[in-house]
């Protein structure tokens, strides 16, 4: 008989002070929505903006606090900042984010539109489009993750630490994490060599090392070249392009994501 599979969250039982400490920063994050005095509470992150390779992902999740049951609480628990959970947790969470959410919106922006609009002016419109498509009333509490979005037609606060401060953050960072780690490890069978299904496009020194012998990839921002290409030696060099020939219209991006792929309405 072949041996069943373990499933997500199988084999490995969490010890019970790290358990207890884990549902206890997951109330505070939802103490902190509840204390905004609103029934519906937005949130919004990206995912990817620290990479030298890949798309950013930014990622907007509504609810609505008068409607979530106490199923989806239990579901919730324990969620917190997408970067300090396990991905065994994100893959955990992330449907029961999309569960409990009264919408959710996932806004994509490939490498080579980084390198053209820049990441900074990037993210921020990312995020504000991922915020926009929510199509959020005016009593609608939205919180933005250490951003101001200057034009963003939806009114928003800016909360520092906001993925580890607030539960609606929190779930709009699992959603744009998982979002893009699953992308990458696709690109990775595509693009074998970088390693990509395992730092999935962050500076590691695995990474590094992977540019160093092979270049960069179509999947690289090229906008990065003076930080990290040049410390690897390669700025000039025969394995990197030319910028020009590598900047092509949005429908020819090498990586195939510029998109806001929608809206998904609990």
């Amino acid at each position: 008989m072949t041996p069943r599979e373990a499933q997500p969250g199988e084999g490995r039982r969490e010890q019970p002070r790290t358990h207890r400490r884990r549902l206890a920063r997951s109330r505070r994050l939802f103490a902190f929505d509840r204390g905004l005095g609103s029934r519906f509470v937005a949130g919004t992150d990206e995912a990817g903006r620290g990479c030298l390779a890949g798309p950013l992902v930014a990622a907007a999740v509504l609810i609505d606090y008068d409607t979530l049951t106490v199923s989806d609480r239990r579901a919730l628990s324990g969620l917190h900042d997408s970067k300090q959970m396990t991905e065994e947790r994100r893959l955990e969470m992330f449907p029961n984010v999309l569960r409990a959410a009264e919408r959710v919106s996932v806004v994509v922006r490939s490498a080579a539109g980084i390198d053209r609009r820049g990441l900074h002016v990037t993210n921020v419109e990312a995020l504000g489009v991922a915020l926009e498509r929510l199509e959020l009333e005016e009593s609608v509490m939205a919180l933005v993750d250490g951003f101001s979005l200057p034009r963003c037609p939806v009114p928003h606060r800016r909360v520092i630490g906001g993925d580890a401060t607030s539960a609606a953050i929190a779930a709009a960072s699992v959603i744009a994490k998982v979002t893009r780690d699953r992308y990458m490890h696709e690109a990775a069978l595509k693009h074998p060599g970088w390693g990509f299904e395992e730092h999935v496009g962050y500076s590691t020194p695995e990474h590094r090392a992977a540019i160093e012998e092979l270049g960069i990839s179509p999947l690289h921002r090229r906008s990065f070249a003076s930080v990290a290409y040049t410390q690897l030696g390669l700025e000039g060099g025969d394995n990197v392009l030319d910028l020009e020939d590598y900047i092509v219209a949005i429908e020819e991006d090498p990586d195939g994501v510029e998109a806001d792929l929608g809206v998904a309405r609990g």
